[in-house]
Order: structure tokens, then sequence, then C-alpha cells
């Protein structure tokens, strides 16, 4: 076989930069080097005890055969209880699809709602695996350039100077990778509003819901019951490797959805599945609170310490664990300077241009995914760097 055989559509899909990074990353790191993470969006800390022991308890019960595919009945009927005791919104479980993890969420959203050539509008900076699962079901990502002035999000004005004939839809993410930035909630009235007058879907990636910092982020059911949520029990709940999340839409939606999860995924990991049900649990959430305040601790001393190098950081990331910097005073390349950090400076930190084309060149995502120590030795190594 030959690149001849191969279809146009994966040759178009680009890889995702950050695991290109992370892999020779890890080679530093075997090689006996000393490199600090910053790269990927991957929380340090362990799963919950809870969960863990959890999982132990589903094996140890025999639970490892195929579930259905829309998830089992306790955690659909979990993840529903969980929206009316955080957010106050009041959802049936048949309205809650469990995914193999948020990507599997979004490729069905997707094959959903997206026709071949049509577009879903997205910011630019944003997740850039979301242009490859459009790509994937024969359609596209519509980018659209925002920055600080914009809050780094989409507003209904942008939406509407934007909207084409072939725009399905609008994907928002609140908070945001990489810039962590959150959409307020009469913004997102507003959004919702013009997203329904032009025709189109809405579709909100909440994963990062429970990581803001000092106040909690409103889901957009309550403004809009009709859009399509997703998330994850990676990143707040800290279960990145166990590839389970989920989504909430309206009960016609999730049962189509649910009819082609059982033909692309069969049904979600099964043992993650008994383990979640331990997430929501007020034990598990105790833990899961104080890591949220460990993670606004490091968020503040890495924005400081990057301003004090020179770096732009014009918004105090509001949510997630990224900072968004401009390098443009060290250079007009970042995805050269980044690799460049890594290989002399052993800091792993992801380029621009993994999240857009925007001014991509000047800017560097930095993960706060590990501990204050290593944040202090990072901005040292920073420091170093600047003064050669």
């Amino acid at each position: 076989m030959t690149i001849d055989n191969w279809s146009a559509r994966a040759r178009e899909i680009d890889s995702f930069k950050v695991m290109d990074l992370l892999k020779r990353a890890k080679q530093l790191d075997a090689a006996g080097f000393d490199v600090v993470h910053m790269e990927a969006g991957e929380p340090d800390f362990r799963t919950a005890a809870p969960i863990a022991a959890a999982a132990h308890r589903a094996i140890d019960a025999g639970h490892t055969q195929y579930t259905p595919a829309g998830g089992i009945p306790e955690l659909r009927e979990r993840i529903a209880h969980y929206y009316q005791q955080r957010y106050g919104i009041a959802i049936g479980p048949e309205r809650v699809l469990v995914t193999a993890g948020a990507s599997g969420g979004l490729l069905l959203a997707f094959a959903l709602l997206a026709e071949q050539g049509t577009t879903f509008m997205m910011t630019d900076p944003g997740y850039p695996c979301n242009r490859q699962f459009l790509r994937l079901v024969e359609a596209r990502g519509q980018s659209v350039p925002v920055d600080a002035s914009t809050n780094y999000q989409l507003t209904a004005e942008l939406i509407r100077q934007h909207w084409q004939a072939q725009t399905a839809g609008v994907l928002l993410a609140s908070p945001a990778n990489p810039t962590g930035a959150v959409v307020p909630m009469a913004q997102m009235r507003e959004i919702s509003s013009t997203v329904r007058e032009l025709g189109g879907a809405l579709i909100v990636d909440e994963l990062y819901h429970g990581l803001t910092y000092g106040f909690d982020a409103e889901t957009v059911l309550s403004v809009d019951d009709e859009a399509l949520v997703m998330n994850s029990f990676s990143k707040y709940f800290g279960m990145t490797g166990w590839r389970l999340g989920w989504l909430v839409a309206p009960a016609d939606a999730v049962a189509e959805m649910e009819k082609m999860a059982q033909n692309l995924f069969i049904s979600p990991t099964t043992v993650s599945q008994y383990a979640a049900l331990a997430a929501f649990e007020p034990e598990t959430i105790a833990i899961l609170e104080a890591r949220r305040a460990e993670f606004a601790e490091r968020r503040d001393l890495l924005v400081s310490g990057l301003r004090e190098l020179g770096f732009d950081v014009p918004l105090l990331p509001e949510g997630a664990f990224y900072v968004y910097a401009d390098a443009g005073h060290l250079t007009d390349n970042s995805f050269d300077w980044c690799w460049s950090l890594l290989e002399e400076d052993k800091v792993a930190a992801t380029p621009g241009a993994d999240f857009g084309t925007h001014l991509a060149n000047r800017f560097v995502r930095f993960s706060y995914t590990t501990g204050i120590d290593r944040i202090e030795l990072a901005l040292e190594r920073l420091a170093r760097r600047g003064r050669r």
C-alpha cells in the first residue's frame, strides 16, 4: 500500500502538534533529561481514590461486558441529577448520552448536524481536533479570528457577520482551550438567539466546567434548552485515560446519535462508566474542589511570572488550565521557538499553530497542569533563555 491508496480525507487531517511535542518530550524524559511538561491538557493529579476504588469494585463484580451504546442507565440518571444539583436545570436521563470521551460525542454531534459541504463556525484560536472531526464527516470548520477585544470568543455580531449559506451552526467552548475564556450568559443568550434566527444549530463545549476561578460557570441550558452540550470526565474529574464523556441534547437527537454510536463504538468503556458513578459523590467532589483551588494558585503564579518576563497576557484566564501568551517580543515563529525551548531548555509548551492561524506565529500555550515547583523551574529556564 502506498500514499496513492490513501483517501484525500486522511491526507488532509493535520497532526495534533501538541502530541508530536509530547512524544519528543517523553523521549527526552526517557533519556534522563528533566523536562518541565506544560504542553498537554492533562491534569497531573492521579484519578481521585473513590473513583479508582469504584473501578476495582466493578471489575470484581464482573462488570466487563458491553453496555447499552448510550451508557448504563445508572450513569445517565446520575449525570441528569448532576445538572439539577449543580445548575438547577431539570433534565431527564433520556437526554443524556454517555460517549467514548468528549471526542466521541463531538463526532456524533457533527455526524448528526453537518451535511457534506456544510461548515460549523468556531473561534481561531480554538481546539484543533474540532476541524478534523468535521473533515471526517465531509464537512468543514469555519474559523473566525478572535482576540482579546472579544475575550477570545465569538459574539452575536461576529456570527451574523461571518454567516454563510453553507453554515450549519456554531461551536463554542466555554471555558475555551487554549485561552481559558468564558462566555458570559448574557452574551450566550444573544448568540443562541442569533444562531436560531439564522437557522443553525448551537453546540457548546463545557468540558472545563468545574475549573473556573472565583465563580462557577453556568450551563448554556439555562438560556437554550435546544443546544447540544458536550462534557467530559477528563478535565474537572481527572479521568483523562478513562476515555469517557457525555452530551446533553433533546431526547430525539440523543436517540439518533445513540443509533450511530451503536455502529461506531458499540458502547462506552464499561469499567470507566461504573467508576464514573463515584465521580459525583461528595467525598470525590471535595477532592476535586481542593484541586481546583490549587489550579487557581498555579494560574496566578504562571501569569504573573510570564508577564514579568515580557509575555503579553492581556486577559487573566477565567477557566481551564492554560495561559495563551503572546511571545512576539521573543519570536515571530512560535512553532520553531517551542521546539527550540524543548530541545535546549527542556520546557515543553505548545505553539499557537496548533490552534489556528490567527496571530499563531506569536502565541504559545502554557498548561499549568504541573506543580508550583515545576512552574517556578520553567519560569527560571525561560528567564535564563531570555538572557542568552
